[in-house]
């Protein structure tokens, strides 16, 4: 049995997400059928109020002119290592499974805000510097990972370094995403630059991740995996902004007339997205990326059906009786609240679950790896690396836009640059001693990105 599940994972991204699927399906019914979970969801009623608590008491760094997603993370990493000081109440956070799903589902609704926010034409715009500055952020990381691993850890296999320099080359958007949200940066040029970046390298660190993956197990490249995934990924991005965009205005014609509230804008909202997050996993992208793209397909042309809401409406009617200039500067407001009213019913959905998110990633943070002197210098160097690696892919934006705002922008590795180290410690080519170098490099870069990019932020604004 052993033998065929894994000659099934090593065949597809496709069935690597059906199976992922299925274990998932039958673990949660077993864990049911033997009543674990009668006292499992309860205690996650608990850690959701802490969770929720640690993020607002986190928020206290607003006051220093910080974005909240630095407190959240910071907060999360503090009661995480409260353990070394012997106080192990909250350890049972850092494995409860419900927790973990809203987690993720924090940063699926992030980045579909993020998408609704943004405006494809303007990413269009962009589009070849963003593909430039994705290039080069993949490209240099990884030829510096690649050519200096040998320096720091000798001794290890060529295909050891192959995996630290593709763990370079990632890049985490939920981070930077929260951070522009947060300073209101969404609308700039550097963050559609930067978040189009953060999709097309994503893409190439998946081919990148195959291709490495390949080469460890057999000793050659699979050219037709590495087209399949090139060619599905191609085909969510394009595909789904352009087609899913045709298909979602009579779908969503058709629901206002069943129910032209804003319950069912909110459900046909979050349905695609979510159908969108499923999709991309199935096809061995990132759910984010998913997401993100049903944010940009659902243009507010596709909401213009359902009613008004109801403060609008009000609105309008109080000022009938005004003259005519009021009321058609009445008219433009209500249209532009009634195009953002589906960002604005999603708002309260993101407060809730996005912190949890921020807070789960601070709570996986293990100080103790800091703690081994040999370790944390390897760290501190391939963490100086793997920043400068991404800071060059800002110089390649183009005329007109803060190029240290952009190289910035992609320097957080997050979940994206855990997911290769874990394949690489499955396939046996990153030991213990790295994986906890690769750990402190992705802490680092995660952790110093808010401020400074806040201070970057603070310091253009001013001059």
């Amino acid at each position: 049995m052993y033998k065929n599940f894994k000659i099934l994972m090593n065949s597809h991204p496709i069935k690597i997400g059906i199976v992922t699927s299925v274990l998932s399906m039958t673990c949660a019914t077993q864990a049911f059928a033997s009543g674990s979970s009668v006292e499992l969801i309860p205690q996650t009623f608990l850690w959701i109020v802490i969770a929720l608590m640690i993020a607002k008491l986190g928020g206290i760094v607003e006051r220093f002119g910080q974005p909240a997603v630095l407190g959240e993370l910071i907060a999360g990493a503090i009661v995480g290592n409260l353990v070394l000081t012997g106080l192990s109440i909250f350890e049972p956070m850092k494995s409860n499974e419900y927790l973990h799903f809203l987690a993720e589902l924090g940063v699926v609704i992030l980045l579909f805000q993020v998408g609704l926010e943004s405006n494809v034409h303007e990413m269009k715009k962009v589009g070849m510097r963003a593909f430039l500055v994705a290039s080069i952020g993949v490209i240099v990381p990884f030829l510096l990972g690649r050519f200096v691993g040998p320096m720091l850890m000798p001794g290890l296999n060529d295909h050891s370094y192959v995996f630290l320099g593709a763990t370079l080359s990632a890049t985490s958007v939920g981070i930077t995403a929260r951070v522009f949200k947060d300073l209101s940066m969404l609308h700039s040029r550097e963050s559609r630059i930067v978040l189009g970046a953060a999709v097309i390298d994503d893409v190439m660190g998946l081919v990148l991740l195959a291709v490495v993956s390949s080469i460890v197990q057999t000793g050659a490249v699979s050219v037709l995996q590495v087209m399949q995934t090139i060619g599905l990924s191609i085909l969510l991005l394009a595909g789904g902004t352009i087609l899913g965009g045709m298909l979602a205005q009579p779908l969503s014609r058709w629901l206002s007339i069943v129910n032209p509230g804003a319950g069912m804008k909110l459900g046909f909202a979050l349905s695609v997205g979510f159908l969108f997050a499923y999709v991309a996993h199935m096809i061995g992208l990132a759910p984010i990326v998913g997401a993100f793209t049903a944010g940009l397909m659902l243009d507010s042309v596709h909401f213009k059906h359902f009613n008004e809401p109801s403060y609008v409406v009000d609105f309008k009617q109080a000022v009938d009786v005004a003259d005519k200039n009021v009321q058609e500067r009445v008219q433009e407001i209500a249209n532009s609240e009634q195009e953002k009213h589906i960002e604005h019913i999603l708002e309260p959905i993101g407060h809730f679950l996005s912190p949890i998110f921020f807070v789960m990633t601070g709570l996986a943070v293990d100080v103790s790896v800091f703690m081994q002197p040999n370790t944390l210098i390897i760290a501190l160097v391939l963490t100086l690396i793997a920043i400068i690696g991404k800071l060059a892919s800002g110089f390649f934006a183009g005329k007109g836009v803060n190029h240290w705002l952009i190289g910035w922008g992609m320097v957080p590795r997050g979940e994206v640059g855990l997911i290769f180290a874990s394949v690489g410690r499955a396939l046996g080519v990153v030991g213990v001693t790295e994986y906890s170098v690769i750990v402190i490099v992705i802490m680092l870069t995660t952790f110093v990105t808010p401020p400074i990019l806040s201070a970057i932020v603070k310091r253009t604004s001013l001059s």
